[in-house]
Order: C-alpha cells, then structure tokens, then sequence
C-alpha cells in the first residue's frame, strides 16, 4: 500500500513535560486506523501536528504530493457561523474549493444530509443538540472525499444509537481515516489498524495490523517478549557485573569490547526495566460485604412520571447477588432517576420498591459531585491519618496512591489541580473502602484511559455484589452485563441478553412509530400547549448552546501553557470551569426533564 503520510522522529512537549519523543510511523492507502493511548500522552496533540495545526518541536511530517486532508476536532466551531446558517449551508460551504459546479454541489449535500438523518436542512444550526452538531461536523469533513481523514473523538456527544449511526456511516467511508477514540466497540467495528502511543514502548508506540481484538492479542505476546527479554538479559548482565568486579584490566580488545558489550547490556536492561514497569493501570478491585440474602432489592409495577411526561413504568426488577445489570436509553428517558431509586434516594409514584434490610449501596457519580475540590488529595484518599484499611489489611497513603497511578509530589495538591481522569480515580479509590451489597455506577468510564478501563471491566465482572452500569462504552456493556434493561424514553422498558437484540428492538420500534404531525394553528389549546413546549426548548437550546461556549472558552484558558506552572491562576481558572460545567449541566437536566 502506498504511504500517504508518515513522521519521522517527532516530539513534542507541553510546558516542560514531554508528552512523546521520537516518534515515527506512517499512514497507508486502504488503512483504517484507531489511535488509542492513556490521557496526557498527547493523541489530539499528535492530531493537530498531522493536520498542520500545530508544530512539533522535532522531527518532521512528509505527506504525499497533493495529499487531501480533512480533520475533525474534539470541540467543532458553528458559534462563528452566521445568524440563520442551516446544516445544508454548513456542507455547501465544505463543498467549496473542490472544483464542483453548482448543482453538484447541491445534489451532494442534499444527498449527504439525507443519509445523516437530517429531516430539517434548512434548521438554524446554533439550535441543534450536541448529537446533531456532531454529525454535521463529521458530514462536513467526510463530504468533501479527503485523502485521508483525521478524526478526534468522534463518539464524543453522541448516544449509543448516535454511535451506531457513525459506525455505519464511517463503513461506507471510501478513503483512509485516523481516529482518535476510547470507545473499544467503536474500534473493533471499525479499524484494520490500531496504535498506542505510550511511553511504554521503546519506539514511543505501538502498531497493531487488524481490530482492536487483534490488537490486545499482538500487545499481549510483545509484552510476554519483553518480560522474557528483560529476565534473560538480566542473567547475561548479572554475570557481566560479577566479571566487572573482578577488575579485569582493558588491554586487550577483546577485553575491552567486552567491557563496553557489558556496558551497553546494563543499559538496554534499565530502559527494558523502565517500559515494562509502565506496563500496568491502576488497582482498582471493589469491596463486597458478605450478605447472601437471594433479593437485595426487588420492584414490583414501579413507575415515575417527571415533568408530566412518564418516565418509565409499570417495571418490574430484582437484583440479588451476582446480577450485572446494564441500563440502556437516551437522554432524558429516566436512567439516572431510576438509579436513585435503587440507592434508596427516590421513591416511586406507583408501585412497590423494597430494599433488603441494612443494604449497603454505593453510588458512582458521573458529576463528580461527590468530591471536595479544596481537599488535599491525600486526605482524599485516606482522611486524616496515615493509612487505609482495605481487605484486613493497613497500607500507607504512599502505597495506596501509588496504587491509582499517583506521584507522591501530588499528595498535597488540591483536587482542584488533578484532571478529570485522576479525580476518577479518587472516586473509585474510595469505592474500594465502601463494602457494598450493591455497586450503581453512572458513567464510571467518563475521563479514564484504556488501560485504568481495562482493569475496572475486571473488577466488576469480579465483584460478587449486584452490579447495575449506565455507560456508552458497549465493550464494556458486553463484557460486564449478563443482562439489559433498556427505556426508550416514552415510558418503555425492555429487557435484553445483549446489545445485538437491543438494536433490533430499537429498530423495529422506531418502524412502528407513525411521523409525528405538526399541529395546526387552529386546533385548540393542545396546539397550543405544543407550541408553548417548542418555545421553552429552543430557549433551553439557545441557553445550552451559549453555556457550553463558556466552557469551551473556560478550558481554553485553564490549559494556556503561559500559566502551567502558577498554581494559583490555575485554581481560578478551573473554578471558572467547573461554574461553566456547572452551568451546562443544570440546563442540560431541564432541557431532558423538557424533552420527550
């Protein structure tokens, strides 16, 4: 296959800390690449420097003469579109500079609108959802045929059926692409190619020909041969060191190209030593209580209505030990409020809902609203002493951070100052004192990398509690849940043993539902009743659209490089953040509560 693209010996640091080195590979015709690797290893930096949008301070890129790309970035940039700019707008303007007439143009975005789903073309484009601005991004890019395609975190914003359309819109793609995702179905679906950047590797990365299946195969045997390289070299150099001591004197050549082999042997074994020590994630096990009773909790006909819309019900549910239970729905359909009711939080409007006596239940929280952002993160981690008790056993705060990846300079940092991903772990460091009966997690997977996703898919499945997991990480869905529970947001409910019998379910569901008609203007006060909803959602709309702005602006400013190292404007910046998030997230609650 033909190289379209290829690297040679990039670097590239942020701040003073080097986020890769070296690195060189290249991208083929007919690839269809995933780029995975753990947060702060620099994957949409690498992006950026393949598009062109930034520099690296080493090394250099070498397209192939002509070479057409497209990029899609993590955050896209319809705040600077025009006042009344409509999504065929959007794909007409991508559509320029390719040498199309007019009315090509047009059947093309058309064509292209059509097959994305888009029903209203001429919509103003600032009133759409995440979901939908997301898809108009990606048709924007892959509109235009690039060479080749480069794709950050496609999946961000979308819902599981928002996933599934990309998964098959991207099958009919007919050039190359490099994406950027932490979604393991997403990559098994898709891709013929995967690479880890990560410094674990000696080359800086890791290439894998075929899915992501294949891909933790070949890692897997590279990582057996490293570890079998790294024993049988540090025989060969244990010998050496003994030969070393003896003093031999270096007159002869052959004495000293022994000296200097014996050399260079103890320092391939320290850099093998280095890279397989960072082979590993963190340590995350959950801690079960002892109870065995057959019913933990058991619903009989529970319902719950929200804002006059029903969420759910009647349904019924029982969870005893050894249940993994994954719940599926869109926004707005009632998940998060049926996890609070299990937790004990929340009762039901009709129904019986019974919690077996003293049940212990713990809570993920996919806000993060559990944590104390001025709390150091070692009394974080174990309070005011010195140690946590866990499994009979006391462990220093050192051990115990280091355990969830931490360096000790960060023990008496704010958790302010942590990223999204280490907060997690906090969390689930103090998930693992909880003994529970019952594990609700709500998007557990928000901000980890895959390796940390890896060793939590484990611990659940070895958690011998009753488990229920909201998350858009199908892998993880598959993997964990025995079976599904899915509400589709009109008050349905439905149950699965897997995710392929959901999809055909949603399919057929979706057939049977007539076209909504729009309401005449003379048909009464249901009418109007329709128009007064309409109208509060697109203010809601508006409000979210100018809010998650805020948040763009507010994390562009908190990862400015100039302010890296003061740790007080750093503290200012992310409270501006968490307000902005704050924000998004109390108007993205009315808007579900609005939206049927």
């Amino acid at each position: 296959m033909a190289i379209l693209l290829s690297c040679q010996d990039l670097s590239k640091s942020f701040g003073s800390r080097p986020l890769f080195e070296g690195l060189s590979f290249g991208l083929s015709e007919g690839e269809r690449t995933g780029l995975i690797g753990p947060n702060g290893a620099g994957k949409s930096t690498l992006l950026k420097i393949l598009a062109g949008a930034e520099t690296p301070d080493a090394g250099a890129i070498t397209p192939r003469r002509g070479l057409r790309l497209g990029y899609l970035a993590q955050q896209d940039r319809f705040e600077d579109s025009p006042p009344g700019w409509s999504p065929r707008d959007e794909i007409l303007r991508a559509l320029d500079g390719l040498g199309l007439e007019e009315h090509e143009k047009e059947r093309r975005a058309d064509a292209e609108l059509a097959a994305a789903g888009f029903a209203d073309t001429a919509r103003e484009v600032n009133t759409l959802s995440g979901g939908w601005r997301k898809r108009l991004a990606i048709l924007a890019q892959s509109a235009r045929r690039p060479d080749l395609l480069l794709l950050d975190e496609p999946t961000n914003h979308l819902d599981i059926e928002g996933v599934l359309w990309l998964e098959n819109f991207i099958d009919t793609f007919q050039f190359p692409f490099l994406v950027v995702t932490h979604d393991r179905r997403f990559l098994e679906r898709v891709t013929n190619r995967v690479i880890e950047l990560s410094k674990r590797y000696p080359a800086g990365h890791f290439s894998s020909a075929g899915n992501y299946s294949r891909f933790l195969e070949n890692r897997e045997a590279f990582f057996d041969s490293q570890a079998s390289r790294e024993d049988s070299l540090r025989n060969v150099v244990r010998g050496e060191i003994a030969w070393l001591r003896k003093g031999p004197r270096a007159r002869t050549t052959k004495q000293k190209a022994r000296i200097d082999r014996a050399g260079n042997m103890i320092e391939e074994l320290s850099e093998l030593e280095y890279h397989n020590a960072q082979n590993r994630a963190a340590d995350i096990d959950f801690t079960a209580g002892d109870r065995q009773a057959n019913r933990l909790i058991h619903a009989v006909k529970i319902e719950k209505t929200l804002g006059g819309r029903r969420l759910f019900g009647p349904l019924d549910l029982t969870l005893g030990p050894g249940e993994k239970l994954g719940l599926l729905g869109g926004n707005g359909s009632g998940k998060t409020t049926l996890l609070r009711m299990l937790a004990g939080q929340l009762q039901p409007d009709a129904g019986t809902l019974k919690l077996a006596d003293g049940l212990r239940v713990a809570v993920f929280d996919q806000h993060r609203a559990a944590l104390d952002l001025d709390m150091t993160l070692k009394r974080a981690l174990c309070g005011n002493g010195e140690h946590v008790y866990y499994k009979g056993h006391n462990i220093h705060v050192r051990g115990w951070a280091t355990r969830f990846l931490f360096r000790q300079e960060q023990l008496d940092m704010p958790l302010r100052l942590l990223s999204g991903g280490e907060r997690a772990r906090v969390l689930i460091a103090g998930f693992m004192l909880r003994p529970a009966d019952v594990l609700l997690l709500d998007e557990p997977t928000n901000d980890l990398d895959l390796q940390s996703l890896e060793v939590l898919e484990t611990s659940m499945l070895e958690f011998p509690g009753a488990l229920v997991l909201v998350t858009h990480d199908r892998y993880l869905l598959e993997r964990v849940s025995r079976r599904l529970l899915a509400l589709d947001g009109r008050g349905g409910s439905g149950f699965f043993a897997d995710l392929s019998q959901w999809e055909n379910w949603m399919q057929e569901s979706r057939a049977e539902i007539a076209p909504v008609q729009a309401p005449a203007e003379n048909s009464g006060p249901s009418a109007k009743e329709a128009r007064e909803l309409k109208a509060a959602i697109r203010k809601l709309e508006s409000e979210m659209q100018t809010a998650e702005k805020q948040v763009s602006k507010a994390r562009l400013a908190l990862e400015d490089p100039a302010i890296a190292a003061d740790a007080g404007e750093l503290a200012v910046r992310q409270t501006r953040l968490e307000e902005c998030q704050a924000r998004v997230n109390d108007l993205f609650e009315r808007w579900s509560a609005l939206h049927g």
